[in-house]
């Protein structure tokens, strides 16, 4: 296990699932212990408020699973923010354009026991993690979706297939809220497991900052090995405080 020494100048990006909450086999299957809510209050009082969650989950998801914990946080991958002072930015409402894939993955997931849509309103995510047999099938079907929306790509994740708007990641939320206070002038220190935090960790790099990765499946400057492993260096950060 590596990892920097933390600092009070910091300010931390911090993706959900894999990084602070280990992965489940459904979405709704995850719960946040007492002990990591109360870790991420005192990071966050250390670093005068400069963290933020940044998750493919929508705000409201997050804020359920945190309660009463109420973080500054980017959801569905940048495409939704909510900054220190709690104005929200962007979506906060059903795509009426992802309607036409919205009911051919309903199709799908229903015709292939196990799979899953996960339909977060402004994203369309496809889970095959208790039906990996059907991760072929999964992609052509997502793929042929996304073709029905112009601005929208294909994201990968571990298990999962989440169509998205092509021009919003994590990255252009990070750099948002890089530009408001109280992260504005820190260090960004950003911290993620997936391929949909590449864009987050090479924009934190890009920026002077550090990257982070959790486990081997992206690349950064210093690497956790897990969920654990993340809150014992989160618990030496809140050690400044």
């Amino acid at each position: 296990m590596q990892s920097p020494v933390p600092s009070r100048e910091w300010c931390l990006f911090l993706d959900v699932d894999g990084t602070l909450l280990e992965l489940a086999d459904t979405p709704s299957a995850v719960a946040v212990d007492r002990e990591l809510k109360d870790l991420l209050a005192r990071v966050a009082l250390t670093l005068d408020g400069a963290l933020a969650l940044v998750s493919g989950r929508g705000i409201g998801a997050m804020d359920r699973l945190f309660a009463p914990l109420r973080l500054p946080a980017a959801g569905l991958h940048g495409l939704e923010r909510r900054t220190a002072s709690g104005t929200v930015h962007g979506a906060q409402a059903p795509d009426v354009r992802l309607d036409g894939a919205r009911a051919g993955l309903t199709a799908f997931v229903d015709t292939h026991p196990g799979t899953l849509l996960e339909d977060k309103g402004a994203t369309l995510a496809v889970h095959f993690r208790l039906a990996p047999g059907f991760e072929e099938a999964a992609r052509r079907a997502v793929e042929a979706a996304v073709g029905t929306v112009p601005g929208y790509h294909v994201q990968e994740g571990k298990m999962v297939l989440e169509i998205k708007p092509q021009a919003v990641t994590k990255a252009t939320a990070v750099d948002a809220f890089m530009r408001e206070p109280p992260f504005k002038g820190r260090t960004p220190v950003f911290v993620g497991d997936d391929l949909t935090d590449r864009d987050g960790l090479r924009l934190a790099e890009s920026m002077g900052g550090i990257s982070i990765a959790v486990g081997d499946r992206v690349e950064g400057q210093w690497r956790l090995e897990g969920p654990t492993e993340v809150r014992r260096w989160l618990t030496s950060v809140a050690a400044l405080g």
